[in-house]
């Protein structure tokens, strides 16, 4: 495949992925905001850490200000930045994208219902992410999914299979396992509701995902986080997907134990040094994606008549962290047990 190509948000998951395109023969350039890590990576590339290799690729990176050098329209564009960074970011690249090219949200959330209408739905291809990875120091990333345990379901808004969604299925095998989906919207609440359960409170509690979820409080107040999530999404018409390589029916059963197979499984494939994105951003100090997570599920839960008073608690305690009101830590527990109740 002789494409041009961006990744656009080259933080953690998009330097992954742009140093496995790059290693593959890919034609692709790493478009960032951050300057250290974009010059980082003109000079030295990127080094990425798994957990069975440490690989080092050189790769063609440009700052923002520097995309309007580029003298061709891209053929496809990865988006890997904030999830509240998708609007400007559709409208920055928008000039950029060829009237036939596909814009692919590598990101949390329901990002499509914004992005299409900017940059056209017929250039817009859907996709679920399973790549957990971190990045603190400019150039270097720890990435927890090594390329086995990384997956992606890709799929058409309108949820015919193309032929450029299986020639993008084929493309990101470079970076771990992929599935065409007819399902796509689907699969995108499924993973919207695990990042509801898993995100916002393990990062209240300051936690690795794992550590956190053997704590039985916690494990049971993320389930109640997926089972108002569950509800908001059944009301809206959203039909539940088997995600991260699993077959339909190992994610059969009742409500709750849809929840915990979502939740097992993402934390067990992640591994037990995962912390998650919600996090490390208030461990860096800025805005997380709670408003795009929790917070949706609070919006689209008011427009549908379902209550989420779990995730509103959680939406409101993390906005309390970046204002600077109340810090990540083991001890908020008592905060969430008596939500419980």
């Amino acid at each position: 495949m002789k494409r041009n190509m961006a990744i656009l948000g080259t933080g953690a998951i998009g330097s992954s992925v742009g140093a496995d395109l790059t290693r593959a023969g890919y034609n692709v350039v790493l478009i960032d905001q951050w300057p250290a890590h974009v010059e980082v990576m003109k000079k030295d590339g990127l080094r990425v850490t798994m957990p069975d290799e440490e690989l080092h690729t050189p790769v063609k990176a440009l700052h923002l200000c520097e995309v309007c050098t580029v003298d061709h329209l891209f053929d496809l564009v990865l988006l890997t930045a904030k999830s509240y960074d998708s609007r400007w970011m559709a409208e920055f690249v928008k000039p950029y994208l060829k009237p036939d090219g596909m814009l692919v949200s590598l990101q949390n959330s329901l990002n499509d219902e914004w992005i299409a209408p900017i940059i056209g739905f017929n250039r817009d291809i859907g996709a679920v992410v399973e790549l957990s990875a971190e990045i603190f120091e400019p150039g270097v990333v720890k990435r927890n999914t090594s390329h086995e345990g990384t997956w992606f379901a890709l799929g058409e808004l309108h949820g015919r299979v193309t032929p450029r969604v299986e020639e993008l299925a084929q493309l990101l095998k470079a970076v771990g396992k992929t599935e065409i989906t007819t399902n796509i919207w689907g699969a995108k609440w499924t993973k919207l509701i695990a990042n509801c359960m898993l995100q916002a409170p393990i990062g209240i509690l300051g936690l690795y995902e794992w550590e956190a979820t053997q704590i039985p409080q916690v494990f049971e107040f993320c389930i109640g986080l997926g089972r108002e999530a569950m509800e908001v999404g059944t009301s809206l018409g959203y039909k539940i997907e088997a995600i991260y390589g699993l077959s339909p029916d190992e994610f059969m059963g009742s409500t709750d134990e849809v929840l915990e197979k979502n939740l097992v499984t993402l934390v067990t494939h992640i591994g037990k040094e995962a912390r998650n994105s919600v996090l490390q951003d208030h461990l860096k100090g800025r805005y997380s994606e709670v408003d795009t997570l929790n917070g949706l599920i609070v919006q689209k839960g008011k427009e549908a008549g379902v209550a989420t008073p779990l995730n509103e608690a959680v939406t409101s305690l993390t906005r309390e962290i970046q204002k600077g009101t109340l810090s990540p830590d083991r001890s908020n527990l008592t905060i969430l047990e008596k939500l419980l109740t």
